[in-house]
């Protein structure tokens, strides 16, 4: 008779990757590869600032993540009881401090990075740069968190939609342009769905802590329409982009994707009854992201 294998605990490695939160980055990468897509159409694509916009997304969005892991169990919304993914800091896998520690050092190493940049922008990176930081603190942390008082999904909305894409072409071109703002709006939209996701799953143990998102304020019925909604902006801002010289053949092809997509995700959020669907659902809303800046990237390269 086979015994079963013994539980073992999770190396360091796989602890502050799982810590990284990886269905999460994503909302990091989509933007600068849909701007990088787009300067190269325009022909101002420079691969070093691309490079450094996309270190700098990454950086800021794991630490994002880890002071998200610090404050929520700081302020009581990581407790035993929380049904989604293993955090960190409230399993007892990494000590409160260290979170801390961890969470500055990624925002400072995103700060150096974003230090590259500002021979190809100029001073109003830096300003960008360091909204984007304190922000990603202030998303939980701080006297008026962003995420405890239902303006987490108009950060990322705003920083890993329309900042993120925005600034992406800026130290490239040079010039910010209505095709980078449409770009912004979709990939910001299907970004926030990452978060409604999330949310939905933590309604329960947010509203105990206090945590005011958007699902606890208004419940799962405006969670679904909200995620039904961002479908529609990130599909109508492919069609205003395509409208310009894309083959129709691809256009079509695109979107069905989104649309296909868009209804399925939002039928398995209509659906889901356990947490275990949502954290499913979680991993396929990030993907989703992925894919529809590719399908834009390919769109504006090679289409």
């Amino acid at each position: 008779m086979r015994m079963a294998a013994p539980n073992r605990a999770p190396t360091p490695v796989l602890i502050w990757i799982g810590a990284a939160r990886p269905r999460t980055l994503p909302a990091a990468v989509a933007p600068v590869l849909a701007a990088s897509a787009l300067a190269w159409r325009d022909g101002d694509f420079s691969f070093w600032p691309a490079l450094a916009c996309l270190a700098f997304a990454l950086l800021v969005q794991i630490g994002t993540n880890f002071a998200n892991d610090y404050y929520d169990f700081v302020k009581g919304a990581d407790t035993a009881e929380r049904v989604g993914p293993r955090r960190a800091v409230a399993a007892g896998l990494v000590a409160p401090s260290t979170m801390k520690r961890a969470m500055f050092a990624v925002f400072g190493a995103a700060f150096l990075c974003g230090l590259t940049l500002l021979g190809c922008g100029g001073w109003p990176l830096l300003l960008v740069g360091v909204a984007s930081i304190v922000c990603g603190i202030a998303y939980t942390g701080g006297p008026y968190p962003l995420a405890y008082n239902g303006l987490g999904d108009v950060f990322v909305f705003v920083f890993f939609g329309l900042v993120a894409v925005t600034a992406t072409y800026f130290v490239q071109a040079g010039v910010i342009t209505t095709d980078t703002w449409i770009i912004g709006t979709g990939i910001g939209a299907l970004a926030s769905n990452i978060l409604v996701v999330n949310n939905y799953r933590d309604i329960e143990t947010d509203a105990r802590a206090g945590k005011r998102t958007l699902v606890v304020r208004f419940g799962r019925r405006f969670a679904r329409g909200q995620f039904i909604v961002s479908h529609v902006v990130a599909l109508v801002a492919l069609l205003a982009i395509a409208a310009d010289d894309w083959h129709p053949a691809w256009v079509s092809l695109a979107a069905g994707i989104c649309l296909a997509v868009g209804w399925s995700q939002s039928r398995r959020l209509r659906r889901a009854t356990t947490p275990a669907e949502l954290i499913q659902l979680l991993g396929a809303t990030g993907l989703h992201l992925a894919i529809y800046a590719v399908i834009l990237a390919i769109g504006l390269i090679a289409v």
